[in-house]
Parts: structure tokens; sequence; C-alpha cells
């Protein structure tokens, strides 16, 4: 008797946007190097050939305290000296007014803000409440709306805390319909821990899309557990059209220490090609990119594809 391969889900979305968080999300939990932060110009370079390369959302930088983000400490001069390219956006994560404010300065294209699915995350990260955190972004999105700015949402710890364990789906779904009714127009839903499995991904993700419509959210996953892929998989046969990656692996998951953080940019485009799924990118540059940044940092990508074409240049 013959084994059939699986079936492929029938309703892959045809096109996929990638939301690029290197340069942010990935940067920001990258070690310092001899004590010093990666410099402006080498991430002024990398946004640059991020854009070159097809990418038309990359998050360039946040607009936090140096004191607790060092390698975030220069995105004012990245948004004020990058080469912008008109088909791409621009994007600054801004957790209050103060940084919101300084994002509008440098002419951000777009603001990110972010809640957790998770009371203890939420205290022990920012000292209030889920529904304290929200609120506090009233003032920010109320501006945006009058300066026709978009705000992005993201939600952390939609599967599981790093403090609690699992998180109720019911729990994200009502933290991101909040979010979308204060005015988010997207909703990035992020396994902040890299926990998730396609089991629990669909789970949770079944319950978001009851309150919040398939088309505003993506997905954002670390894959500490190497599970990252796989749960794009999932969402993308749920419909998600939207899914946040870092080039080259960038960024540690500080919850769980010496694991990888960021699903790679490389391995997710890998992927959608195989899959017959458009995104726009030039592979071939996009690796060039992850490279170049990987050597900046003196160290090997953390994506697998990655690894795999270098070693066989170098052969």
């Amino acid at each position: 008797m013959s084994i059939q391969p699986p079936a492929l889900p029938q309703q892959l979305p045809k096109q996929v946007k990638i939301v690029e968080v290197g340069p942010r999300d990935g940067l920001q939990n990258e070690a310092l190097i001899n004590g010093k932060a990666i410099s402006a110009a080498d991430k002024v370079a990398l946004i640059e050939q991020l854009a070159d390369a097809g990418v038309s959302y990359i998050e360039s930088g946040s607009f936090v305290s140096p004191k607790w983000v060092p390698q975030m400490a220069t995105s004012a001069e990245v948004f004020t000296t990058i080469k912008r390219n008109e088909k791409v956006t621009y994007a600054a994560l801004t957790p209050n007014m103060r940084g919101y404010e300084a994002a509008i300065a440098v002419n951000a294209d777009e603001v990110a803000i972010f809640a957790a699915a998770s009371e203890s995350f939420s205290q022990k990260n920012i000292n209030c409440s889920i529904a304290e955190s929200i609120e506090r972004f009233a003032p920010i999105i109320a501006d945006a709306k009058k300066r026709n700015i978009k705000v992005r949402g993201y939600v952390s710890c939609v599967v599981g805390c790093p403090y609690e364990g699992d998180i109720s789906p019911e729990q994200v779904a009502m933290v991101a319909e909040k979010l979308l009714a204060m005015g988010c127009y997207e909703i990035s839903l992020g396994d902040t821990i890299g926990v998730g499995t396609p089991a629990s991904v669909t789970k949770m993700l079944q319950a978001v899309s009851a309150r919040v419509p398939t088309a505003q959210l993506a997905v954002h996953f670390h894959d500490t557990y190497g599970q990252a892929l796989t749960n794009i998989y999932a969402a993308l046969g749920l419909g998600i059209s939207v899914i946040d990656s870092a080039i080259a692996g960038l960024g540690g998951c500080p919850y769980a220490k010496g694991a990888s953080g960021n699903v790679a940019t490389e391995d997710v485009v890998y992927l959608l090609n195989g899959l017959g799924i458009s995104t726009g990118i030039d592979f071939d540059k996009l690796l060039q990119t992850g490279w170049f940044i990987s050597n900046k940092l003196g160290k090997p990508p953390i994506s697998k594809v990655s690894s795999a074409y270098l070693a066989q240049q170098q052969s």
C-alpha cells in the first residue's frame, strides 16, 4: 500500500506581505560588541539593502530610553539618514507619547504600539495591567488619526508567558479586539517566547479571527523551540497573509537564555517561494543582506537557509 503525502491547505494566500522587524526587534535584542551598539551607518545600510531587495515594510527603529535599549539609541539618526524608497513603509515602535513625538519628528511613516495578552507579563514589564497599558496608548492613536498616520498594534505572549505559562486564546482575542477598536489598522500576534505549536497557534488564531477580521491580522513567531515555520504554515492555512520576520534571524529571546529569537526572513521567503506565494522580494539580494549584517555583528546568520547557501558558495 502506497502512502499518500498530506494534502496542502486549500486556501493558501497568493501573496504575503513580509514585515521586516530585524532593524528594530532584531537588533534591540542583540548583544553589544565590545560595549558598543551597532552604528547608525550600518543600520542605515541594512535598511537600504532590505528596501533594495524588495521588502516593502521595514520596522526601522524604536524610540525608547537608550538606558534600557542601547541598540536603539541612534533611531532618530537612522530615520533622518536613510534614503527612502517611496514604495517602502518605514515604521517605528513607540511605547509612549514621548517616543511617539520623537518618531513624528523624524517623519516615521507608521508607528507601532504594544500590549500583552498576559497580566503577569504586563505587570512585570511595564508595571500596569493590560487594560491600563492599552489606555495609555489612547493619546497616541488620537494624535495619529489627526495626522493620518497608521498605527499598528502588537500583542505579545499570545500562546505562552514566561511567568504564567499557557495563555487562553480568548484572552488574546479580547486584547486584539480592544486594539482594533482603538484604531489599530493591523494587529500582530506575537509568540514572544516561541512555545507555540500548530495546534496551539491554530486555536489562538481561530479565537482571535472570531473578533478581528483575518485581513487585519499578522503573525510574529519566535523560533525558540524550532516551531516558527510550522506555525507560519498553519497560519497561512487559516488565511493569514502578513508575516513578521527578521533578516538573518536577528535577535535573541530574552526569556529563554541562549535561544534563537525571531524567525529568519530568509527561511520564511524560502518557504513562501516553495509554496508559490508571492512576496515581491529578491531572494538573492535578501541573502546578501543577511550576510552583510551578520558580518557586522561578527556572527553567522541564524537562518538555516542562509547558512546552507553560504556553505554552497564556500565549497
